[in-house]
């Protein structure tokens, strides 16, 4: 076989992929029109289909995921009166739980859930601040309400924080900023669990300490997963549900910590 009959082969073979490809789209398109026609005429599939997309349906939006706060309070107290009375809250006024996550006031406490009840805003004491005012609050807090706990995930500045009071009592404290400010009490069954990383006074590692900086951001991490097992997680919570509920927010004038 010459050259040139190579060629017309090849070039008949080719055509004939050309041909057999148009004819193939040409079949699926009428059967695409037959099947849209069958479709809507038809009200049974067409809520099959419905129900079949429903399965790839986006999850509705939640705030509090969005929001979850930097540090917040775990009360286990269903009393909003009493933790309103022991926070000493100024302008008190009934918030729900949206207003109260993306309000500028100084603190919002929650409505109960579960028997505990979660504060949050800027006017809780930040162990980054002063860890000893920090300390005094807390206790304070304990002696008037029993147990409390606080949380903090900075995931900014990698700082975190968890701590457990009974009755003014510190049974469990750890916060790390940039270096461990307050370590006291027996390390948890539920930190033991989470292998959440604590370490003693004056370790400062270097920024360069590529294994160190992976527990830390870890322990950050770990937080709300730490916060679940103790009380409650806030993330968890679903806006949906607790939308008829309203919590008080308002500013704090501060426990007497002298």
């Amino acid at each position: 076989m010459n050259p040139w009959d190579i060629i017309a082969v090849a070039l008949l073979t080719l055509l004939g992929f050309v041909l057999g490809g148009g004819v193939s789209m040409v079949v699926l398109v009428r059967r695409h029109l037959r099947a849209r026609r069958k479709l809507s005429g038809s009200e049974d599939e067409q809520a099959a289909l419905a129900q079949e997309l429903s399965r790839f349906s986006i999850v509705p939006y939640n705030p509090m995921y969005a929001r979850r706060p930097s540090y917040w309070l775990a009360i286990r107290s269903r009393n909003t009166s009493a933790v309103q009375a022991a926070l000493r809250l100024n302008d008190p006024r009934p918030c729900s739980w949206a207003e109260g996550i993306f309000s500028a006031r100084k603190l919002f406490i929650a409505p109960p859930i579960n028997g505990w009840t979660l504060v949050f805003g800027a006017g809780l004491p930040n162990p980054d601040d002063d860890v000893d005012a920090c300390y005094r609050f807390l206790r304070e807090l304990s002696r008037k309400l029993g147990h409390v706990q606080f949380f903090q995930a900075d995931e900014l500045l990698q700082h975190h924080a968890w701590v457990q009071v009974e009755s003014g009592r510190v049974l469990r404290g750890y916060a790390w900023a940039g270096t461990t400010v307050w370590n006291q009490g027996v390390k948890t069954s539920a930190e033991i669990a989470l292998g959440m990383n604590c370490f003693g006074y004056g370790d400062s590692p270097g920024s360069d300490d590529w294994a160190v900086a992976d527990h830390i951001v870890a322990n950050v991490e770990k937080v709300s997963q730490l916060a679940h097992r103790w009380s409650l997680d806030p993330a968890e919570i679903d806006l949906r549900m607790v939308a008829h509920q309203r919590g008080i927010a308002g500013t704090a004038a501060g426990l007497n910590h002298e």
